[in-house]
């Protein structure tokens, strides 16, 4: 029979009803979520390991573990050893734990469609190869001591493995320990129902307390509900998931066994599902630490060890690089001897060489002995000709370092791969990290002994000041005799709890506020620009200095070359201060301080379907779109948001966001229809303490990295994140134009295309288009693929970072996605039952366009969601020219029950069947 094509619509709802097919990802308002289940399980399983490690240590351990911990009460108790009065940084603990969460959520979105990663189908055998997969990734990361690698497959470990016992009926078995084979591989899986085994009766009504068949029940067997949102097939009298997408729970036998949320088809069973879900956790990470071995190694993995920032160098080597040698020698000797053993020391040191044509070998290693060794081996020699392999090394170190890292580039010499440029901003923007490039053009210096003379353009400073100032660092040129007047800017940036409290840059004289908090200690200011440059400084009480004095009532300033470093006095003058500039070129200006309070944030769109959650977002926020962050408050008691506000660089454009509490200092800003151009996040809010009651006193903290807006759309979505040595591997990507937040199905365009990809100590070349054309008549969309690929020599437990860019070539516009895979080896696993192949899947042979349409008022959602499915019409109160095809009663109840307008996103699937 001749196939015949047909076009299934998918449909996105953005309207305050929210489905689910799996553990809520990260919010719900009265069911236990991934989040709240791997958070604790994380917090509860790092204090165990912290407790141990004081009693071998005969230290005193005083908390009590239980499911009321805190990120900061279990940190605090893991290092309550440490005498220093400096504040302590929370950040580094917290990003991980959220980077593991993320990498959780992110499998509701990446692999939405897929049985095996939420079990359903009853895909147990393919479930939990999945689960023993990633584990094994995250031993091999940890065994190479790359712990981002070890966070993002263990967060997606946790995910499938939460979802077995919302998904299955291992609770109604009533089981009360964690199904172990599923972390085991060589344990076989045993009572599995065949293919053909009948499992589930019809629910009544919407009750499906007894829907499971009690031959299942009294023989023991393990099922789980088959899910589709394509089709309502599924194998005669199997058990379906259940809930309002899952179209196969239509079908007899009605109903469903999820136990995701209160509400599911057994939400009477939610709680005792998430306990389990939890204890699994829990036995995954015990797992986990047995296999490391270390205790101190485990807890580098959830993010606790000394809280200083990276030290990350990434130095020229070149024959007029000896002085740059020596002082980057002195001053990481410097940090290394004054911080040993505190909670002040670099959480990592990273260490890149560069020169021409050669960059790496990358040193990795929180050892800071194997640091210092490898640093005193770089000798500077060679380099005949003036640029250098400056991207490449910086490019490598991006990679290497974890996110929100402040990298230190030294260099006299012009980048001689400034092909690199977008991929490095990419990265820059993708990672939050700062990049800061200190400049020593000719060299003239003190103790040199083979000189090259190299001289910086004006072109060649602007290039490294674009991406200074996009990673909010700077670019400080300077003579290389005066390179120890502003060397102390490592020292700054390695510290613990470094916070940006305000940043700009300008090209015209201004005046600048920022508000000093008690918190505060330790404030510096760092001013660059011209010769003509002259600044004062204003306190909250009045008392003014200016840059002609060296010291004064406010502190003690340090010029070398273009860089200007104030070391304020802020103690008891807690309020408003001012910066004034007066400059005829272009300049910035940054303050930053030591606090335990400070945020994180994280960019996401919030999606209302089958996984409806918030859900992380790669690459540039839209032009005209809106667009919502997750903000993190750390190292405070009760903090209250009282500003969000995205602020260009110029100053002129300010867009102000709304702010929501989501409990435990989370904070959703949500902005509306953002402009183009390049924007900063500004936080403002009002601090209290439980612990000294003290009155609420205000605080302001920014985000260093760029913004920037785009009207292009890059969409990377892999089926796989880990590969293996010796593999080639294709990954599928989109290139569309935005339309105010939606794909724009009419427009055209040529894009050119660079995809670079980094592993360890080199960067490879991916087979990829060079350009992708968006044609007339293709719904707005172009789809191309990059190959890659792994050589058979790659370590087990490497990173694969690919980034993709594409460029209009209409315009400057540019956007990208970053994506990043793991290397591990395959793992064989037992079973006595083979896993049941009948399934029903419904497979597209292409995506085609998202159309969004918007229901305004009450009239028109009743019309549009009354019509008579099976006969496919299209009422006439509909926004014209869509049909909406299978609307059937299930989804009226709660498409008319949506607050107004209510947004629907329609994804065009086009299917082939027989």
């Amino acid at each position: 029979m001749a196939a015949r094509q047909a076009v299934l619509f998918l449909v996105i709802i953005i309207c305050l009803v929210d489905f689910t097919s799996s553990f809520r990802p990260i919010f719900s308002q009265n069911s236990i979520t991934h989040f709240n289940i791997t958070l604790t399980a994380i917090l509860r399983k790092t204090a165990e390991v912290c407790r141990d490690l004081a009693a071998s240590e005969g230290r005193n351990f005083s908390l009590n573990i239980d499911n009321s911990l805190s990120a900061e009460t279990v940190q605090k108790a893991c290092f309550s050893q440490d005498s220093s009065t400096s504040p302590i940084s929370f950040s580094n603990f917290q990003a991980s734990i959220f980077s593991i969460i993320f990498s959780n959520a992110v499998v509701d979105l990446d692999f939405d469609q897929s049985a095996a990663h939420h079990f359903h189908n009853e895909a147990f055998q393919e479930g939990r190869d999945i689960i023993t997969q990633f584990v094994a990734a995250v031993k091999n990361c940890t065994n190479e001591k790359n712990y981002v690698c070890g966070r993002q497959n263990l967060g997606q470990a946790l995910h499938t493995l939460q979802d077995f016992y919302s998904h299955s009926n291992w609770v109604e078995l009533e089981n009360n320990v964690p199904y172990s084979a599923l972390i085991k591989p060589e344990q076989p899986l045993t009572s599995l129902t065949g293919p053909s085994t009948p499992t589930c009766r019809n629910c009544t009504g919407e009750n499906c307390t007894d829907n499971l068949l009690p031959d299942v029940l009294l023989q023991r067997l393990l099922t789980s509900g088959y899910f589709s949102s394509y089709s309502s097939a599924k194998p005669r009298d199997k058990c379906s998931h259940g809930g309002p997408f899952d179209r196969t729970s239509k079908e007899d036998p009605v109903g469903g066994i999820s136990k995701d949320e209160n509400g599911s088809s057994h939400g009477f069973h939610h709680a005792k599902a998430a306990a389990l879900a939890l204890n699994a956790s829990m036995e995954l990470l015990e797992d986990i630490r047995s296999h490391v071995g270390n205790a101190k190694t485990f807890l580098r993995l959830m993010g606790l060890g000394p809280q200083g920032n990276v030290l990350c160098l990434v130095i020229d080597t070149t024959g007029s690089m000896s002085d740059d040698i020596f002082e980057a020698q002195l001053v990481t000797k410097d940090i290394i001897d004054s911080r040993r053993g505190t909670q002040q020391e670099p959480s990592a040191y990273i260490l890149v060489p560069f020169n021409d044509p050669g960059f790496g070998p990358v040193t990795s290693t929180t050892d800071p002995d194997i640091f210092k060794a490898r640093l005193s081996e770089l000798t500077a020699n060679g380099g005949g000709d003036n640029p250098e392999m400056a991207f490449s090394g910086l490019l490598l170190a991006l990679v290497a370092a974890p996110p929100s890292s402040e990298i230190f580039v030294f260099t006299d010499a012009p980048p001689k791969d400034s092909q690199l440029k977008n991929t490095i901003s990419a990265l820059i923007e993708s990672k939050k990290s700062t990049v800061t490039f200190l400049l020593t053009g000719f060299s003239s210096g003190r103790r040199r002994r083979h000189v090259f003379p190299r001289s910086l353009t004006q072109t060649d400073v602007q290039l490294y000041q674009e991406l200074a100032e996009a990673s909010g660092g700077q670019a400080i040129v300077v003579p290389k005799f005066d390179l120890y007047k502003v060397i102390d800017v490592v020292k700054d940036s390695s510290t613990s709890a470094v916070v940006t409290v305000f940043q700009v840059v300008r090209d015209n004289p201004d005046t600048f506020t920022f508000t000093v908090d008690s918190s505060l200690k330790k404030m510096t200011a760092y001013i660059t620009g011209n010769s003509s440059l002259t600044f004062s400084v204003t306190s909250s009480t009045g008392v003014s200095q200016s840059s002609s004095q060296s010291s004064g009532p406010l502190g003690s300033f340090t010029i070398g070359g273009n860089f200007n470093r104030l070391d304020l006095n802020t103690e008891n003058q807690a309020g408003l201060w001012k910066i004034n500039v007066t400059s005829n070129g272009r300049y910035s200006v940054r303050v930053t301080g030591q606090s335990s309070l400070n945020f994180m944030y994280e960019r996401v769109e919030r999606q209302i379907g089958i996984h409806g959650d918030f859900f992380p977002v790669n690459g540039r926020p839209l032009i005209g779109s809106n667009a919502s962050f997750l903000i993190f408050v750390t190292g405070s008691d009760l903090t209250r948001v009282t500003e969000v506000t995205l602020i260009d660089n110029s100053g002129s454009i300010k867009v102000n966001g709304s702010s929501q509490s989501l409990g435990n200092n989370i904070h959703l800003a949500t902005f509306t229809g953002i402009p183009e151009g390049k924007f900063v996040l500004l936080l403002k809010g009002e601090n209290s303490s439980s612990l000294t009651r003290s009155a609420p006193s205000s605080f302001q903290r920014q985000g260093a990295t760029q913004i920037e807006t785009s009207n292009i759309i890059v969409t990377i979505k892999p089926d796989f994140t880990i590969t293996e040595p010796g593999s080639n591997v294709t990954i599928p990507f989109t290139v569309s134009i935005n339309a105010n937040g939606t794909v724009n199905d009419s427009a055209s365009g040529t894009f050119t295309i660079q995809a670079n990809n980094a592993m360890n100590d080199r960067i490879y070349d991916s087979t990829s288009p060079k350009t992708v054309t968006i044609e007339a008549g293709s719904r707005g969309t172009a789809n191309g693929t990059v190959t890659v690929a792994v050589p058979a020599s790659t370590a087990l437990g490497t990173d694969i970072t690919l980034t993709i860019q594409a460029k209009n070539e209409a315009s400057a516009d540019i956007n990208f996605s970053v994506r990043s895979f793991s290397v591990a080896s395959r793992v064989t696993t037992t079973t006595t039952t083979p896993a049941p192949t009948t399934t029903t899947t419904v497979t597209p042979t292409s995506a085609a366009m998202t159309i969004a349409v918007t229901i305004n008022t009450r009239a028109e959602a009743t019309e549009c969601f009354s019509g008579d499915e099976r006969k496919r019409t299209q009422p006439h109160n509909c926004p014209p020219h869509y049909n909406f095809h299978y609307f059937s009663a299930y989804y009226r109840h709660y498409f008319t029950s949506c607050r107004l307008p209510i947004v629907l996103s329609f994804s065009a699937i086009f299917l082939s069947t027989l």
